[in-house]
């Protein structure tokens, strides 16, 4: 079996140095990116199933490569965790909105970061889903965990790993009512150092998506969401 491949992208030589030996050391391939201009020619020469993505790059910053990722057909499916100095709520929900699935913030342990890349990339099959899993059928939405696949109407809808996550957790559970705090646990697991507007602003970004179909997913005020029976 391959090794799983992972791009990190940081102007700082130690920083790479550092989570490049982490990430060998756990199994993983690495390659490594030190300026923002190079990572969208690498990756559509060599996609990695994972990106590590520096915020504060010189010249193209990271937020900018973010959009870009997001805008290229070949690159906009692979998981992205920022890591970043910035660990202001704005930069962080900024980063989420552009698509990033996750955000590490320096000063940073390398275990725990190792610990995210596992989970960012275990992400899609989430759950234990065999391949033979009947999918969710909630209306004209139709939700595929074996295959990570969102279909309304008939037609694809591009989700984030996160939205993804979030929506077949709600769906798979119609009526029940969770808190951002159990969102969280269960689609990145515990203790993660997220913020309760960041919840918010995946379920807004899903609620866009759906179109009308998005008014499926509730609102209880005071408490958190629900997917509508």
């Amino acid at each position: 079996m391959s090794r799983e491949r992972i791009l990190v992208v940081d102007d700082e030589e130690d920083i790479l140095d550092l989570v490049r030996y982490n990430l060998e050391k756990d199994g993983y391939e690495v390659a490594c990116a030190a300026s923002g201009e190079t990572v969208l020619p690498a990756v559509r020469r060599l996609p990695p199933d994972l990106i590590i993505l520096d915020l504060m790059l010189p010249g193209v910053d990271g937020l900018t490569v973010m959009k870009l990722l997001k805008a290229d057909e070949a690159a906009r499916r692979i998981p992205v965790i920022m890591l970043t100095a910035k660990g202001g709520e704005a930069d962080i929900v900024t980063g989420l909105e552009l698509g990033a699935d996750d955000y590490v913030t320096k000063p940073f342990s390398p275990r725990v970061l190792v610990a995210r890349v596992r989970s960012v990339l275990r992400r899609p099959k989430a759950g234990g889903a065999p391949a033979e899993a009947p999918a969710l059928r909630r209306g004209e939405l139709v939700i595929t965990p074996a295959r990570h696949q969102v279909h309304l109407k008939g037609a694809p809808l591009e989700l984030t790993a996160t939205e993804f996550a979030v929506l077949a957790f709600l769906a798979g559970r119609p009526g029940w009512v969770f808190t951002r705090n159990q969102i969280i646990e269960a689609v990145r697991g515990d203790h993660y150092p997220v913020t309760d507007r960041s919840v918010d602003v995946h379920i807004t970004g899903l609620r866009r998506k759906l179109g009308p179909a998005g008014d499926a997913i509730e609102t209880v005020r005071g408490v958190g969401y629900r997917f509508r029976e």
